[in-house]
């Protein structure tokens, strides 16, 4: 075998010097990355000059308390069961879907459905539509507003002789704003008994 002229592996063994040596390099490179920085951006811009908008403030959504729900409760107070926000309509502003009963010690009360908000001069929240009337014996489950659609499952009877307590009827439902008025769709073949 040849022996080679320079010592195999000489480099092989660290010495603290190596790691100062590299410390140095590594703090120089990162001293000088701050101190030199890309020019300004040469975007193509319209003519015309430069436009700014400003985001919309964000706006907080109506809050139901307070509002006066068109439900008939007699001596007993209307209950929000469940709330969700949401831009329905594209205005950027959000709306407040509430899930409304009579508040009862018994039996399964009927829910209202009511979009709420709120006008641009006003902070007082308001009902603008109702999605589901209580007369139509309804229970809401499953509720949630999802871009700008309202989606619940809705318990109901098979008919008068179903007891309050025991809805035996389940259907799905969306609602979307078609820019006039909130459009009801069920998926065909989901009503179940």
């Amino acid at each position: 075998m040849q022996s080679s002229a320079v010592p195999e592996l000489a480099h092989t063994q660290t010495r603290p010097i190596h790691w100062v040596a590299t410390a140095t390099a590594v703090a120089g490179v990162v001293a000088l990355s701050s101190v030199v920085q890309p020019g300004s951006a040469t975007a193509a811009q319209a003519p015309g000059g430069t436009h700014t908008k400003s985001a919309p403030a964000a706006v907080a959504p109506p809050s139901t308390t307070g509002v006066d729900f068109p439900l008939q409760c007699g001596p007993v107070k209307a209950v929000v069961a469940k709330k969700a926000t949401g831009d329905l309509d594209g205005d950027g502003r959000p709306e407040t879907v509430a899930v409304v009963h009579c508040d009862s010690a018994m039996g399964t009360p009927p829910d209202g459905v009511y979009v709420l908000t709120r006008s641009t001069d006003s902070d007082q929240p308001r009902v603008v539509a109702t999605l589901v009337d209580p007369e139509d014996r309804l229970t809401v489950s499953d509720f949630s507003i999802h871009a700008g659609t309202v989606a619940a499952t809705l318990l109901g009877y098979s008919s008068d002789a179903v007891p309050n307590c025991c809805p035996d009827t389940k259907t799905p439902a969306k609602w979307h704003w078609n820019g006039t008025a909130f459009i009801r769709s069920t998926p065909a073949a989901t009503h179940s008994v």
